[in-house]
């Protein structure tokens, strides 16, 4: 819960709160506060960085958000949801990373735009389904197996006929 404070926006908030309580203003201090001039500032996302992400999400079907490259992941909860992501038979032609490390707009727009402060963040179908501890817990539950398969972002079931090898004579 703590974490919650490290955003600007609850940090300035909080700061604006305790600032107009010692004051002797007769008017609201949190309506006074957030006139759309300061939420503007507040707010990270430039119309360009909601561009940049739309444009991303339209790659592929299923987009994961990470720190490094699914095959050099930079932190562990990234490595855990590239993991799930093959677990779980994601096909590879309908899947895209973003590495957030490589552009600092990005990393911190992403997180605006979902409204879910870190990352990894997934999605799919240009829906954010959420980060890593909710992969997890969808993937030990069956529901991201089931939303995938749903989706239709799997690997196609090979036919019958086709998976038995060939028969020597």
């Amino acid at each position: 819960m703590a974490s919650l404070f490290r955003t600007p926006l609850l940090r300035t908030s909080r700061a604006i709160l305790r600032s107009s309580s010692s004051s002797s203003s007769s008017s609201s201090p949190v309506a006074s506060a957030f006139t759309p001039a300061v939420y503007q500032q507040l707010r990270r996302l430039s119309a360009e960085t909601k561009k940049t992400i739309e444009a991303v999400l339209d790659t592929a079907p299923v987009v994961l958000f990470m720190k490094g490259t699914p095959e050099r992941p930079q932190c562990g909860f990234s490595k855990a949801s590239v993991k799930i992501l093959g677990l779980q038979g994601v096909d590879p032609a309908k899947f895209s990373a973003f590495n957030v490390l490589e552009d600092e707009e990005i990393r911190q727009g992403i997180k605006e735009y979902s409204n879910w402060p870190t990352i990894p963040q997934l999605y799919v179908n240009k829906e954010f389904i959420g980060g890593c501890d909710i992969l997890v817990a969808m993937h030990q539950s069956g529901e991201l197996a089931e939303m995938l398969e749903k989706e239709g972002v799997l690997v196609p079931a090979e036919e019958e006929g086709e998976s038995s090898p060939p028969e020597s004579k």
